[in-house]
C-alpha cells in the first residue's frame, strides 16, 4: 500500500471486532474490541464460529506456557472463511474451515522426517503482531489462532476445509480437544482391541481419549478424576470403569484390571504426580503417553531398577502426534458415521465474557469442555 507522503505502509484496512486479550501473564483477560486488519498475502480470514476453552490456554494466561502479551488466546475453534489474501488457493469466502494452532511448514526437519507435530515452524505466527487494540498497541496471536474473537486472521495453512456433515460449532472440537484425544490413542498409544486402558484426567482431552479407546475396541477403559462428579461423563465418553484419584490410584487400577495393571495409560492432567500414577497403574511391558501439559517445576521421578524390571514405555505426545490434514477426515468420517459424539464432550455454552470463569471451573476440576459460542453459532458472531 501507498501511504500518503509516497513511502511504503504495510498497513491493512481494519475493522472492529470483540475480543479477549490478555494484557499481561495473570492478569484476567479483557473483554473489549481490537482493529483485525484485511488478510494479507497467504492469510485468511474467518469468521468464528465457536472455540473451546482449552487448559492451554490456562496455562498460557498463568505463565505455565509461554507466549508473546498483550495476546489473544484461544487455539480450539471452527468457523467460515471472510476473506483471503493474494495468493490463497486453498480455501475461499464462504467455506467452513477448522483451525489449526499448529500448522507445519513441510520443510523443516521434523516435517521431512513426516512428524509435522513437532514442526520448528509451527507457531512461527504468534511472534508477529496480527492485530492492535483501539489503542493503537499491538497484539499477538496465541498459539496462531487467536480464536477468543469474533474473526481471526491467520495463515492459509492454519486453516482445514471442514469435510460435510459435521456442525460447525461442535467442530471446533476437533481443531485440539479431539485431534489430540483420538491421536494419543490412535498414534501413540497405538492401543490394540481388547487391550486395557486407564485415563487419568477427565476434562476435554480426557473424555475425547475416553471416545478414542472405545472406538479403538479397548476391553475396558478405566477413567480417573480428582471429582467423583465426572463419573457420569466419563462413563458416557466410554469408561467402564471409574475411580476417584488418591494415593492409591494405582493400586484401585490394578485391582480393577485384575492385579496386573492397564495395558495403556494416558495422562491428561499435565501433573507430576498424575505421571507417576498413570505409570505405577501399567502392567510390566505397558504404555504410558503423557498428553497434560505440565510446568517446568513439575519433576517425576523413577529409580533405575524399576524402569529396568518394568519395561514399561513412557512418551510425550504433542497434537496427538497427528497430522490434521490426514486425521480430521477420518475424525468426520466417525462423527457422521456416529460413532463420536462431539456434542457429548461440551458441558457449557458460554460467551467471551464467561471465560474466566470457565478457567476457574478447570482449575478446581469441574465439567469437560466450556465451549464460546458466537452468534448464532453456525454463521458466527463476527460484526462490524
Amino acid at each position: 500500500m501507498q501511504a500518503t507522503d509516497g513511502s511504503r505502509s504495510d498497513i491493512r484496512p481494519a475493522r472492529s471486532v470483540r475480543a479477549a486479550v490478555l494484557t499481561a501473564v495473570g492478569e484476567p483477560l479483557r473483554l473489549t474490541r481490537i482493529e483485525l486488519p484485511d488478510p494479507g498475502p497467504g492469510q485468511v480470514r474467518v469468521r468464528l464460529a465457536a472455540a473451546g476453552v482449552c487448559h492451554s490456554d490456562l496455562s498460557l494466561s498463568n505463565g505455565t506456557l509461554l507466549a508473546p502479551v498483550p495476546a489473544v488466546l484461544g487455539h480450539e475453534g471452527a468457523g467460515t472463511v471472510v476473506s483471503v489474501g493474494e495468493g490463497v488457493t486453498g480455501v475461499r469466502p464462504g467455506q467452513k474451515v477448522v483451525l489449526n494452532w499448529a500448522p507445519a511448514c513441510g520443510d523443516c526437519p521434523f516435517c521431512r522426517l513426516e512428524e509435522p507435530w513437532l514442526c520448528a515452524n509451527a507457531n512461527a505466527a504468534t511472534t508477529t503482531p496480527y492485530a492492535r487494540t483501539e489503542e493503537g498497541q499491538e497484539l499477538y496471536p496465541a498459539l496462531t489462532a487467536a480464536a477468543f474473537a469474533e474473526e481471526t486472521v491467520v495463515p492459509e495453512r492454519a486453516v482445514l476445509p471442514l469435510p460435510e456433515g459435521v456442525p460447525l460449532t461442535d467442530a471446533a472440537l476437533l481443531g485440539c480437544a479431539v485431534l489430540t484425544g483420538y491421536g494419543a490413542i490412535r498414534h501413540s498409544a497405538k492401543v490394540r482391541p481388547g487391550e486395557s486402558v486407564a485415563v487419568l484426567g477427565i476434562g476435554g482431552v480426557g473424555l475425547a481419549v475416553l471416545q478414542s479407546a472405545r472406538l479403538a475396541g479397548a476391553g475396558q477403559i478405566v477413567a480417573v478424576d480428582i471429582s467423583e462428579e465426572k463419573e457420569e461423563l466419563a462413563r458416557a465418553a466410554g469408561a467402564t470403569d471409574f475411580v476417584v484419584a488418591s494415593e492409591a490410584t494405582s493400586k484401585e487400577v490394578k485391582r480393577l484390571t485384575g492385579g496386573l495393571g492397564a495395558d495403556v495409560a494416558v495422562e491428561c492432567a499435565g501433573r507430576a504426580e498424575t505421571i507417576r500414577a498413570a505409570w505405577s497403574s501399567t502392567r510390566r511391558g505397558g504404555r504410558v503417553t503423557v498428553v497434560g501439559i505440565g510446568g517446568k517445576d513439575q519433576r517425576v521421578s523413577f529409580s533405575a531398577l524399576e524402569i529396568f524390571l518394568s519395561a514399561r514405555t513412557l512418551s510425550g505426545c504433542v497434537y496427538g502426534n497427528c497430522d490434521p490434514s490426514r486425521d480430521l477426515p477420518e475424525l468426520a468420517e466417525h462423527v457422521r458415521a456416529g460413532r463420536l459424539d462431539l456434542s457429548a464432550l461440551v458441558t457449557g455454552h458460554i460467551g467471551l465474557e464467561d471465560i474466566p470463569e470457565a478457567f476457574e471451573a478447570m482449575l478446581a476440576g469441574r465439567g469437560g469442555r466450556a465451549l464460546v459460542v458466537f452468534g448464532d453459532g453456525e454463521d458466527g458472531g463476527g460484526r462490524n
